[in-house]
């Protein structure tokens, strides 16, 4: 019986695959699955099995989950379509007889109130309706939303967002694959819900100091009305939907709907989670 791992083509299920090889899943146990699997052909040369898996084509995913025992179930990136992608994704996994789903939810999705909280909500939901062996991982924010946010920042001397001084429990990629490759290892998660972030929560103006100290430039952070952000993301190129959401996800940021002091990241990983300081160091080399 085989680990599943979905979205495998992108950076979190990528890791993930590659920390459970780090804890010695042999790989001819492990199925990297993704829509377009050119780029990950090099696991296939390391005895990983790949296969293509498009939530839009049920019979990609029947073919792609076929001997599956675990599955990782990684949100996919198009809000819109989401829930739909993720209940073929649910509904082909039971159709496989999986032991047990662990789906990569957000911070607080039965309370926050954020659009992307509301997707992941109604995937929580689904994973009930349908009485599936599930765990919860519920992910705060990536330090990557920021740290690939440096040259611009640099450029500027200024991080503009609509959080005010909401905290945000930011964490590697890297910490929540290690943790997702935790539970789809060891037992006992049926029914956990998790709540995963980074030990040291930060807010806006905090990360713009931190940057300030790494860099040695003077950064400071500006707080928009949420209408504003969304403005100044699509003057930068960004889609106006998209733009929309990432605002209303600032303004959940400054609710505290990305804040958890739970400590259920680091306890998975049995390690502290990526410090700022560090991600930002290994950002700027």
């Amino acid at each position: 019986m085989s680990i599943i791992v979905t979205g495998a083509t992108g950076q979190l299920g990528r890791l993930t695959v590659e920390a459970l090889l780090r804890r010695g899943v042999p790989a001819s146990r492990i199925v990297a699955t993704g829509r377009n699997v050119a780029g990950i052909e090099d696991l296939a040369d390391r005895g990983v099995t790949v296969r293509r898996a498009d939530f839009a084509d049920p019979d990609s995913l029947a073919t792609a989950f076929a001997g599956a025992d675990k599955l990782l179930l990684v949100s996919t990136t198009d809000v819109d379509r989401r829930v739909d992608h993720h209940r073929r994704a649910i509904d082909a996994a039971l159709a496989a007889g999986v032991s047990l789903v662990a789906y990569t939810s957000m911070a607080h999705a039965d309370t926050a109130t954020t659009i992307l909280a509301a997707t992941h909500r109604a995937t929580e939901e689904y994973l009930r309706e349908r009485d599936v062996p599930s765990v919860l991982l519920r992910n705060s924010w990536y330090l990557e939303n920021y740290t690939a946010q440096l040259p611009l920042i640099l450029r500027q001397g200024v991080i503009v967002g609509a959080a005010g001084e909401g905290r945000v429990s930011a964490a590697t990629r890297a910490d929540y694959a290690a943790a997702a490759a935790a539970v789809l290892t060891t037992e006992g998660h049926a029914g956990a819900v998790y709540e995963l972030g980074g030990d040291e929560a930060f807010t806006m103006t905090e990360l713009a100091a931190a940057v300030s100290a790494a860099t040695g430039k003077a950064i400071t952070y500006t707080d928009l009305p949420a209408a504003e952000l969304a403005q100044a993301l699509t003057g930068a190129g960004v889609p106006a939907a998209l733009a929309r959401v990432l605002a209303d996800a600032d303004l959940g940021l400054g609710r505290g709907e990305l804040f958890t002091g739970s400590g259920d990241l680091s306890r998975l990983t049995g390690r502290p989670t990526t410090t700022l300081a560090d991600a930002l160091a290994e950002a700027l080399r």
